[in-house]
């Protein structure tokens, strides 16, 4: 029998959904609520809360950043669960894991509906043919509109979906936190049973031929400090086994035979060794050290690859550079020369399908491209957090060529916060040229205010968001289209304070930083020549010796000592100080401490080349 020949088979004792939702829509709680009801933990385990996200900067930060994989059990059917980022700078994530699911669960806060993360995730999986369900969750919420959410996803899937079946989706309503689902709001729920029971009537069983030739698709990589490299994909064709031959189906075509030592299969949290895998089940394969995301697992009789994964193109670039300060060195606990930060980025190429990288200006500078500030933020925060130290420049938008023309990414911006800060936020959006798109309030005091803005022009929002609505402002975005590029209004901040000597920063030093402007750091501080220290109150650069020690003399007041008195320093994140920068500034990433700096330390080398520049 020919291969065109077989017919594939659906498996009634397998589902494979993924949940994917905006951020903050509840998607990690209801994973973990589904976890618990189906008693995969004995009793006395102490599981907590968010239990997927095993990620050390994803419970700082309370959000999803990595796809992950679990399963459980229920009415003797095994569900593979795939829990995927809700942020939109870790689309690449979400994208290469969908295509291992037949269907989704889409999670839809009810007070706030679908949500700019919603609509591009919704839009791949439908184009996917994943069958939908809708779970509006967070039905417990004060000023809660289930039945407009409802109407809203509806409309949603009515100008995104592909087929007729997508668009009868049935509608769960659940509270995560306490762990119930209804499909009748009149009738409150007990359990997640109606959840899955929608799971198992209307996400179909994957389909494959068991008998065929094997196919692989590797959506995702990971890596056991005992078995080496794994693989993660779906076996969309055939059966696979420890021990058997195959072969490895990459862009550069295929390569030699290889074999399985090891094959994995998720049951809750566990990583368990199988016997046997058909296809439709979601597999970890150990043996191929070279495969990469995208590559085709094939027999190795009859190779047919499948077709490769396409993300979306990056956004942003910076360039990361070989730390050059003077206190290079100090703290580092990996070797950071040229050779060791490409041989990282280059391994994080790998698994991280949505950066690239390429070679910058000179053999120590890379030239690194991401989604957004978030996704090169993660990277930088995870660089440092394993002992690297190196210099990044501030994020430049990448452009494109149209018909002679330079463009650039324009995207949605959705900011929901407080009425008394609506005057503020539209007055910074203003100032950046964002245009207000539409303005919505709701009985408890809210608004959501909608804009369309060059990617340029969202650079540091977020932060500054944070800071206008004290910490209670929620902003998403997502990318619209390109368009022409555009002038904006002129960037408006201050000239800065920069250290004029090397050392110790103390009291009588920092006195006369802050009458100058805003300290960002404290007594006790190392400091370099050109090293940023405060925020100048003016416009221009103004070098200031923070090491100053106060004078000995015979003449002093008792008291004299007792009246210098410091305002607390401005504490700086790594992304407010990525928004700060200008372009003739840096920002020094060690495992302990993030400076500021100029490119050029010397205040004297600085002035010789702005003459310079006004010369020419």
């Amino acid at each position: 029998m020919s291969i065109t020949e077989l017919k594939p088979r659906r498996r009634a004792d397998l589902r494979n959904v993924a949940i994917i939702a905006h951020v903050d829509h509840g998607k990690t709680t209801l994973v973990d609520a589904l976890l618990k009801q189906s008693h995969v933990f004995a009793a006395h385990e102490q599981v907590g809360e968010l239990i997927m996200d095993s990620n050390v900067l994803e419970r700082e930060k309370g959000i999803t950043i990595l796809a992950k994989n679990t399963s459980i059990r229920y009415h003797g059917v095994k569900i593979n669960i795939i829990d995927t980022p809700g942020h939109a700078d870790f689309g690449g994530e979400v994208e290469r894991v969908l295509g291992m699911a037949e269907g989704c669960l889409l999670l839809v806060d009810a007070l706030e509906g679908p949500m700019p993360q919603t609509r591009v995730v919704l839009r791949q999986a439908l184009e996917l043919g994943l069958m939908p369900i809708i779970v509006v969750n967070k039905i417990d919420r004060v000023n809660a509109r289930p039945a407009e959410t409802v109407e809203a996803t509806h409309d949603l899937l009515l100008e995104l979906a592909r087929n007729a079946d997508q668009l009868s989706a049935p509608v769960i309503y659940t509270n995560a936190r306490t762990g119930t689902a209804t499909v009748d709001l009149r009738h409150p729920g007990t359990t997640l049973e109606p959840l899955l029971d929608a799971l198992l009537t209307y996400i179909p069983p994957p389909l494959g031929d068991a008998d065929g030739p094997l196919q692989l698709l590797v959506s995702n990589l990971d890596h056991d400090n005992h078995i080496g490299r794994l693989a993660i994909g779906r076996i969309t064709r055939g059966t696979l086994r420890p021990g058997q031959d195959v072969v490895r189906i990459s862009e550069a075509g295929t390569g030699q035979r290889q074999r399985i030592t090891t094959l994995l299969t998720v049951e809750a949290l566990q990583r368990r060794p199988a016997e046997s895998a058909s296809a439709g089940e979601i597999v970890y394969i150990a043996g191929l050290p070279d495969i990469a995301v995208g590559d085709t697992v094939a027999d190795a009789d009859q190779p047919e690859p499948l077709p490769r994964l396409e993300v979306s193109e990056p956004t942003l670039r910076m360039q990361f550079s070989v730390n050059q300060s003077p206190f290079a060195g100090r703290e580092a606990t990996t070797s950071s020369t040229s050779r060791q930060l490409r041989a990282r980025l280059e391994r994080e190429l790998q698994t991280n399908v949505a950066l690239r990288v390429a070679d910058g200006a000179t053999a120590d500078i890379f030239e690194v491209s991401g989604r957004g500030e978030l996704h090169l933020a993660i990277l930088i925060e995870t660089m440092r957090r394993e002992g690297y130290e190196f210099e990044v420049s501030r994020p430049a938008v990448i452009t494109r060529e149209v018909d002679g023309e330079r463009h650039e990414p324009v995207e949605e911006c959705i900011i929901d916060c407080s009425l008394d800060a609506v005057g503020a936020i539209t007055e910074a959006l203003g100032s950046r040229g964002a245009q207000l798109q539409t303005m919505r309030t709701d009985a408890g005091s809210g608004a959501r205010l909608t804009y369309l803005a060059p990617t340029r022009a969202l650079i540091g929002l977020r932060s500054l968001i944070l800071t206008l609505t004290r910490g209670t402002g929620v902003m998403s975005t997502r990318l619209v289209r390109w368009e022409r590029w555009r002038q904006l209004p002129p960037r408006t901040r201050n000239g800065v304070l920069t250290a004029s000597q090397t050392g110790m920063a103390v009291a009588y030093g920092l006195q006369g930083v802050q009458e100058r402007g805003q300290p960002f750091i404290g007594p006790g501080t190392q400091v370099y020549e050109g090293m940023i220290i405060g925020l100048n109150r003016r416009g221009g650069d103004i070098d200031v010796n923070a090491t100053k020690q106060k004078q000995k003399t015979n003449m002093r007041a008792s008291t004299e000592d007792a009246t210098v008195k410091l305002v607390p320093p401005r504490q700086m994140s790594l992304e407010e100080c990525l928004d700060f920068i200008e372009d003739d500034e840096l920002v020094e990433v060690t495992p302990k401490t993030i400076r500021m700096r100029k490119r050029i330390l010397n205040a004297g080398d600085r002035i010789k080349l702005r003459k310079r520049d006004l010369a020419s």
